[in-house]
């Protein structure tokens, strides 16, 4: 826990955690408000969940190698976007840049996962029983009204299974931050799962601390979601209980 470079690897594994997750479960619900309405029916609702869902079946080494070539110096697609633009006179090597760097495994993480995300939400509110949507309609509640006092209440169960994925899966992160720029620059996208990797299979072979380091993840994994287990109870039912 006094290691400096273990606690940057769990600083950054939360910040990055959180830069994606938070956009990424907004865009899902917004995605799914807008298949599921039975007012707008949008069209070609198939492809464009296809669409949606197909970065999370592209391989994590595929994604590294594409966001190598886009971010890449001297020569790649956005340097010369950015000169085209008037944005830059020189090649940027972005990649140097510990925001940005960070900024990119977490759209990474974002980009990969929205559409799995947006999918469980989607099977989540066809489970819902039709005739609560039948009546929220015939009392004229608008689309955003039945979204917020129908839907998502009745979606706690898959938002707890969401959230509690998320974060084992977030906090575990490794593939993107190891392929892409492996922890790089200066540790600024070292997670607490590259960290326990170089430990005990990266030269060091210090497998004592490695060890270490997964029971610490271990314990605030098993904390956390204890905690949205609690938050995300059913309160009615906890009440129905202690009456009976």
């Amino acid at each position: 826990l006094k290691k400096p470079s273990f606690q940057k690897a769990l600083r950054n594994t939360v910040l990055i955690w959180t830069v994606n997750f938070i956009p990424q479960i907004l865009l899902a619900l917004l995605l799914t408000a807008w298949f599921t309405s039975h007012r707008r029916r949008i069209k070609g609702q198939g492809f464009f969940k296809v669409l949606f869902y197909m970065p999370n079946i592209i391989t994590a080494a595929t994604i590294a190698i594409l966001f190598n070539a886009l971010f890449g110096y001297p020569i790649s697609p956005m340097n010369t976007l950015f000169q085209k633009l008037g944005l830059a006179d020189e090649p940027i090597y972005f990649l140097m840049n510990k925001t940005v760097a960070r900024g990119i495994v977490s759209f990474i993480q974002f980009w990969m996962w929205y559409g799995y995300t947006m999918i469980v939400f989607i099977a989540g509110v066809l489970g819902i029983n039709p005739e609560l949507f039948e009546a929220s309609e015939i009392d004229g509640a608008s689309s955003r009204q039945t979204f917020f006092y129908v839907t998502l209440p009745n979606l706690r169960t898959i938002m707890l299974f969401t959230l509690v994925t998320s974060l084992v899966g977030g906090l575990n992160m490794f593939d993107i931050p190891k392929l892409f720029l492996n922890g790089g620059p200066d540790n600024a996208t070292l997670t607490a799962s590259v960290f326990i990797y170089n430990q005990a299979f990266a030269g060091s072979y210090l497998y004592n601390r490695a060890a270490a380091a997964s029971m610490i993840m271990f314990v605030i994994i098993l904390l956390c979601s204890v905690a949205i287990f609690f938050i995300l109870r059913d309160k009615d039912a906890v009440m129905q209980k202690k009456q009976q």
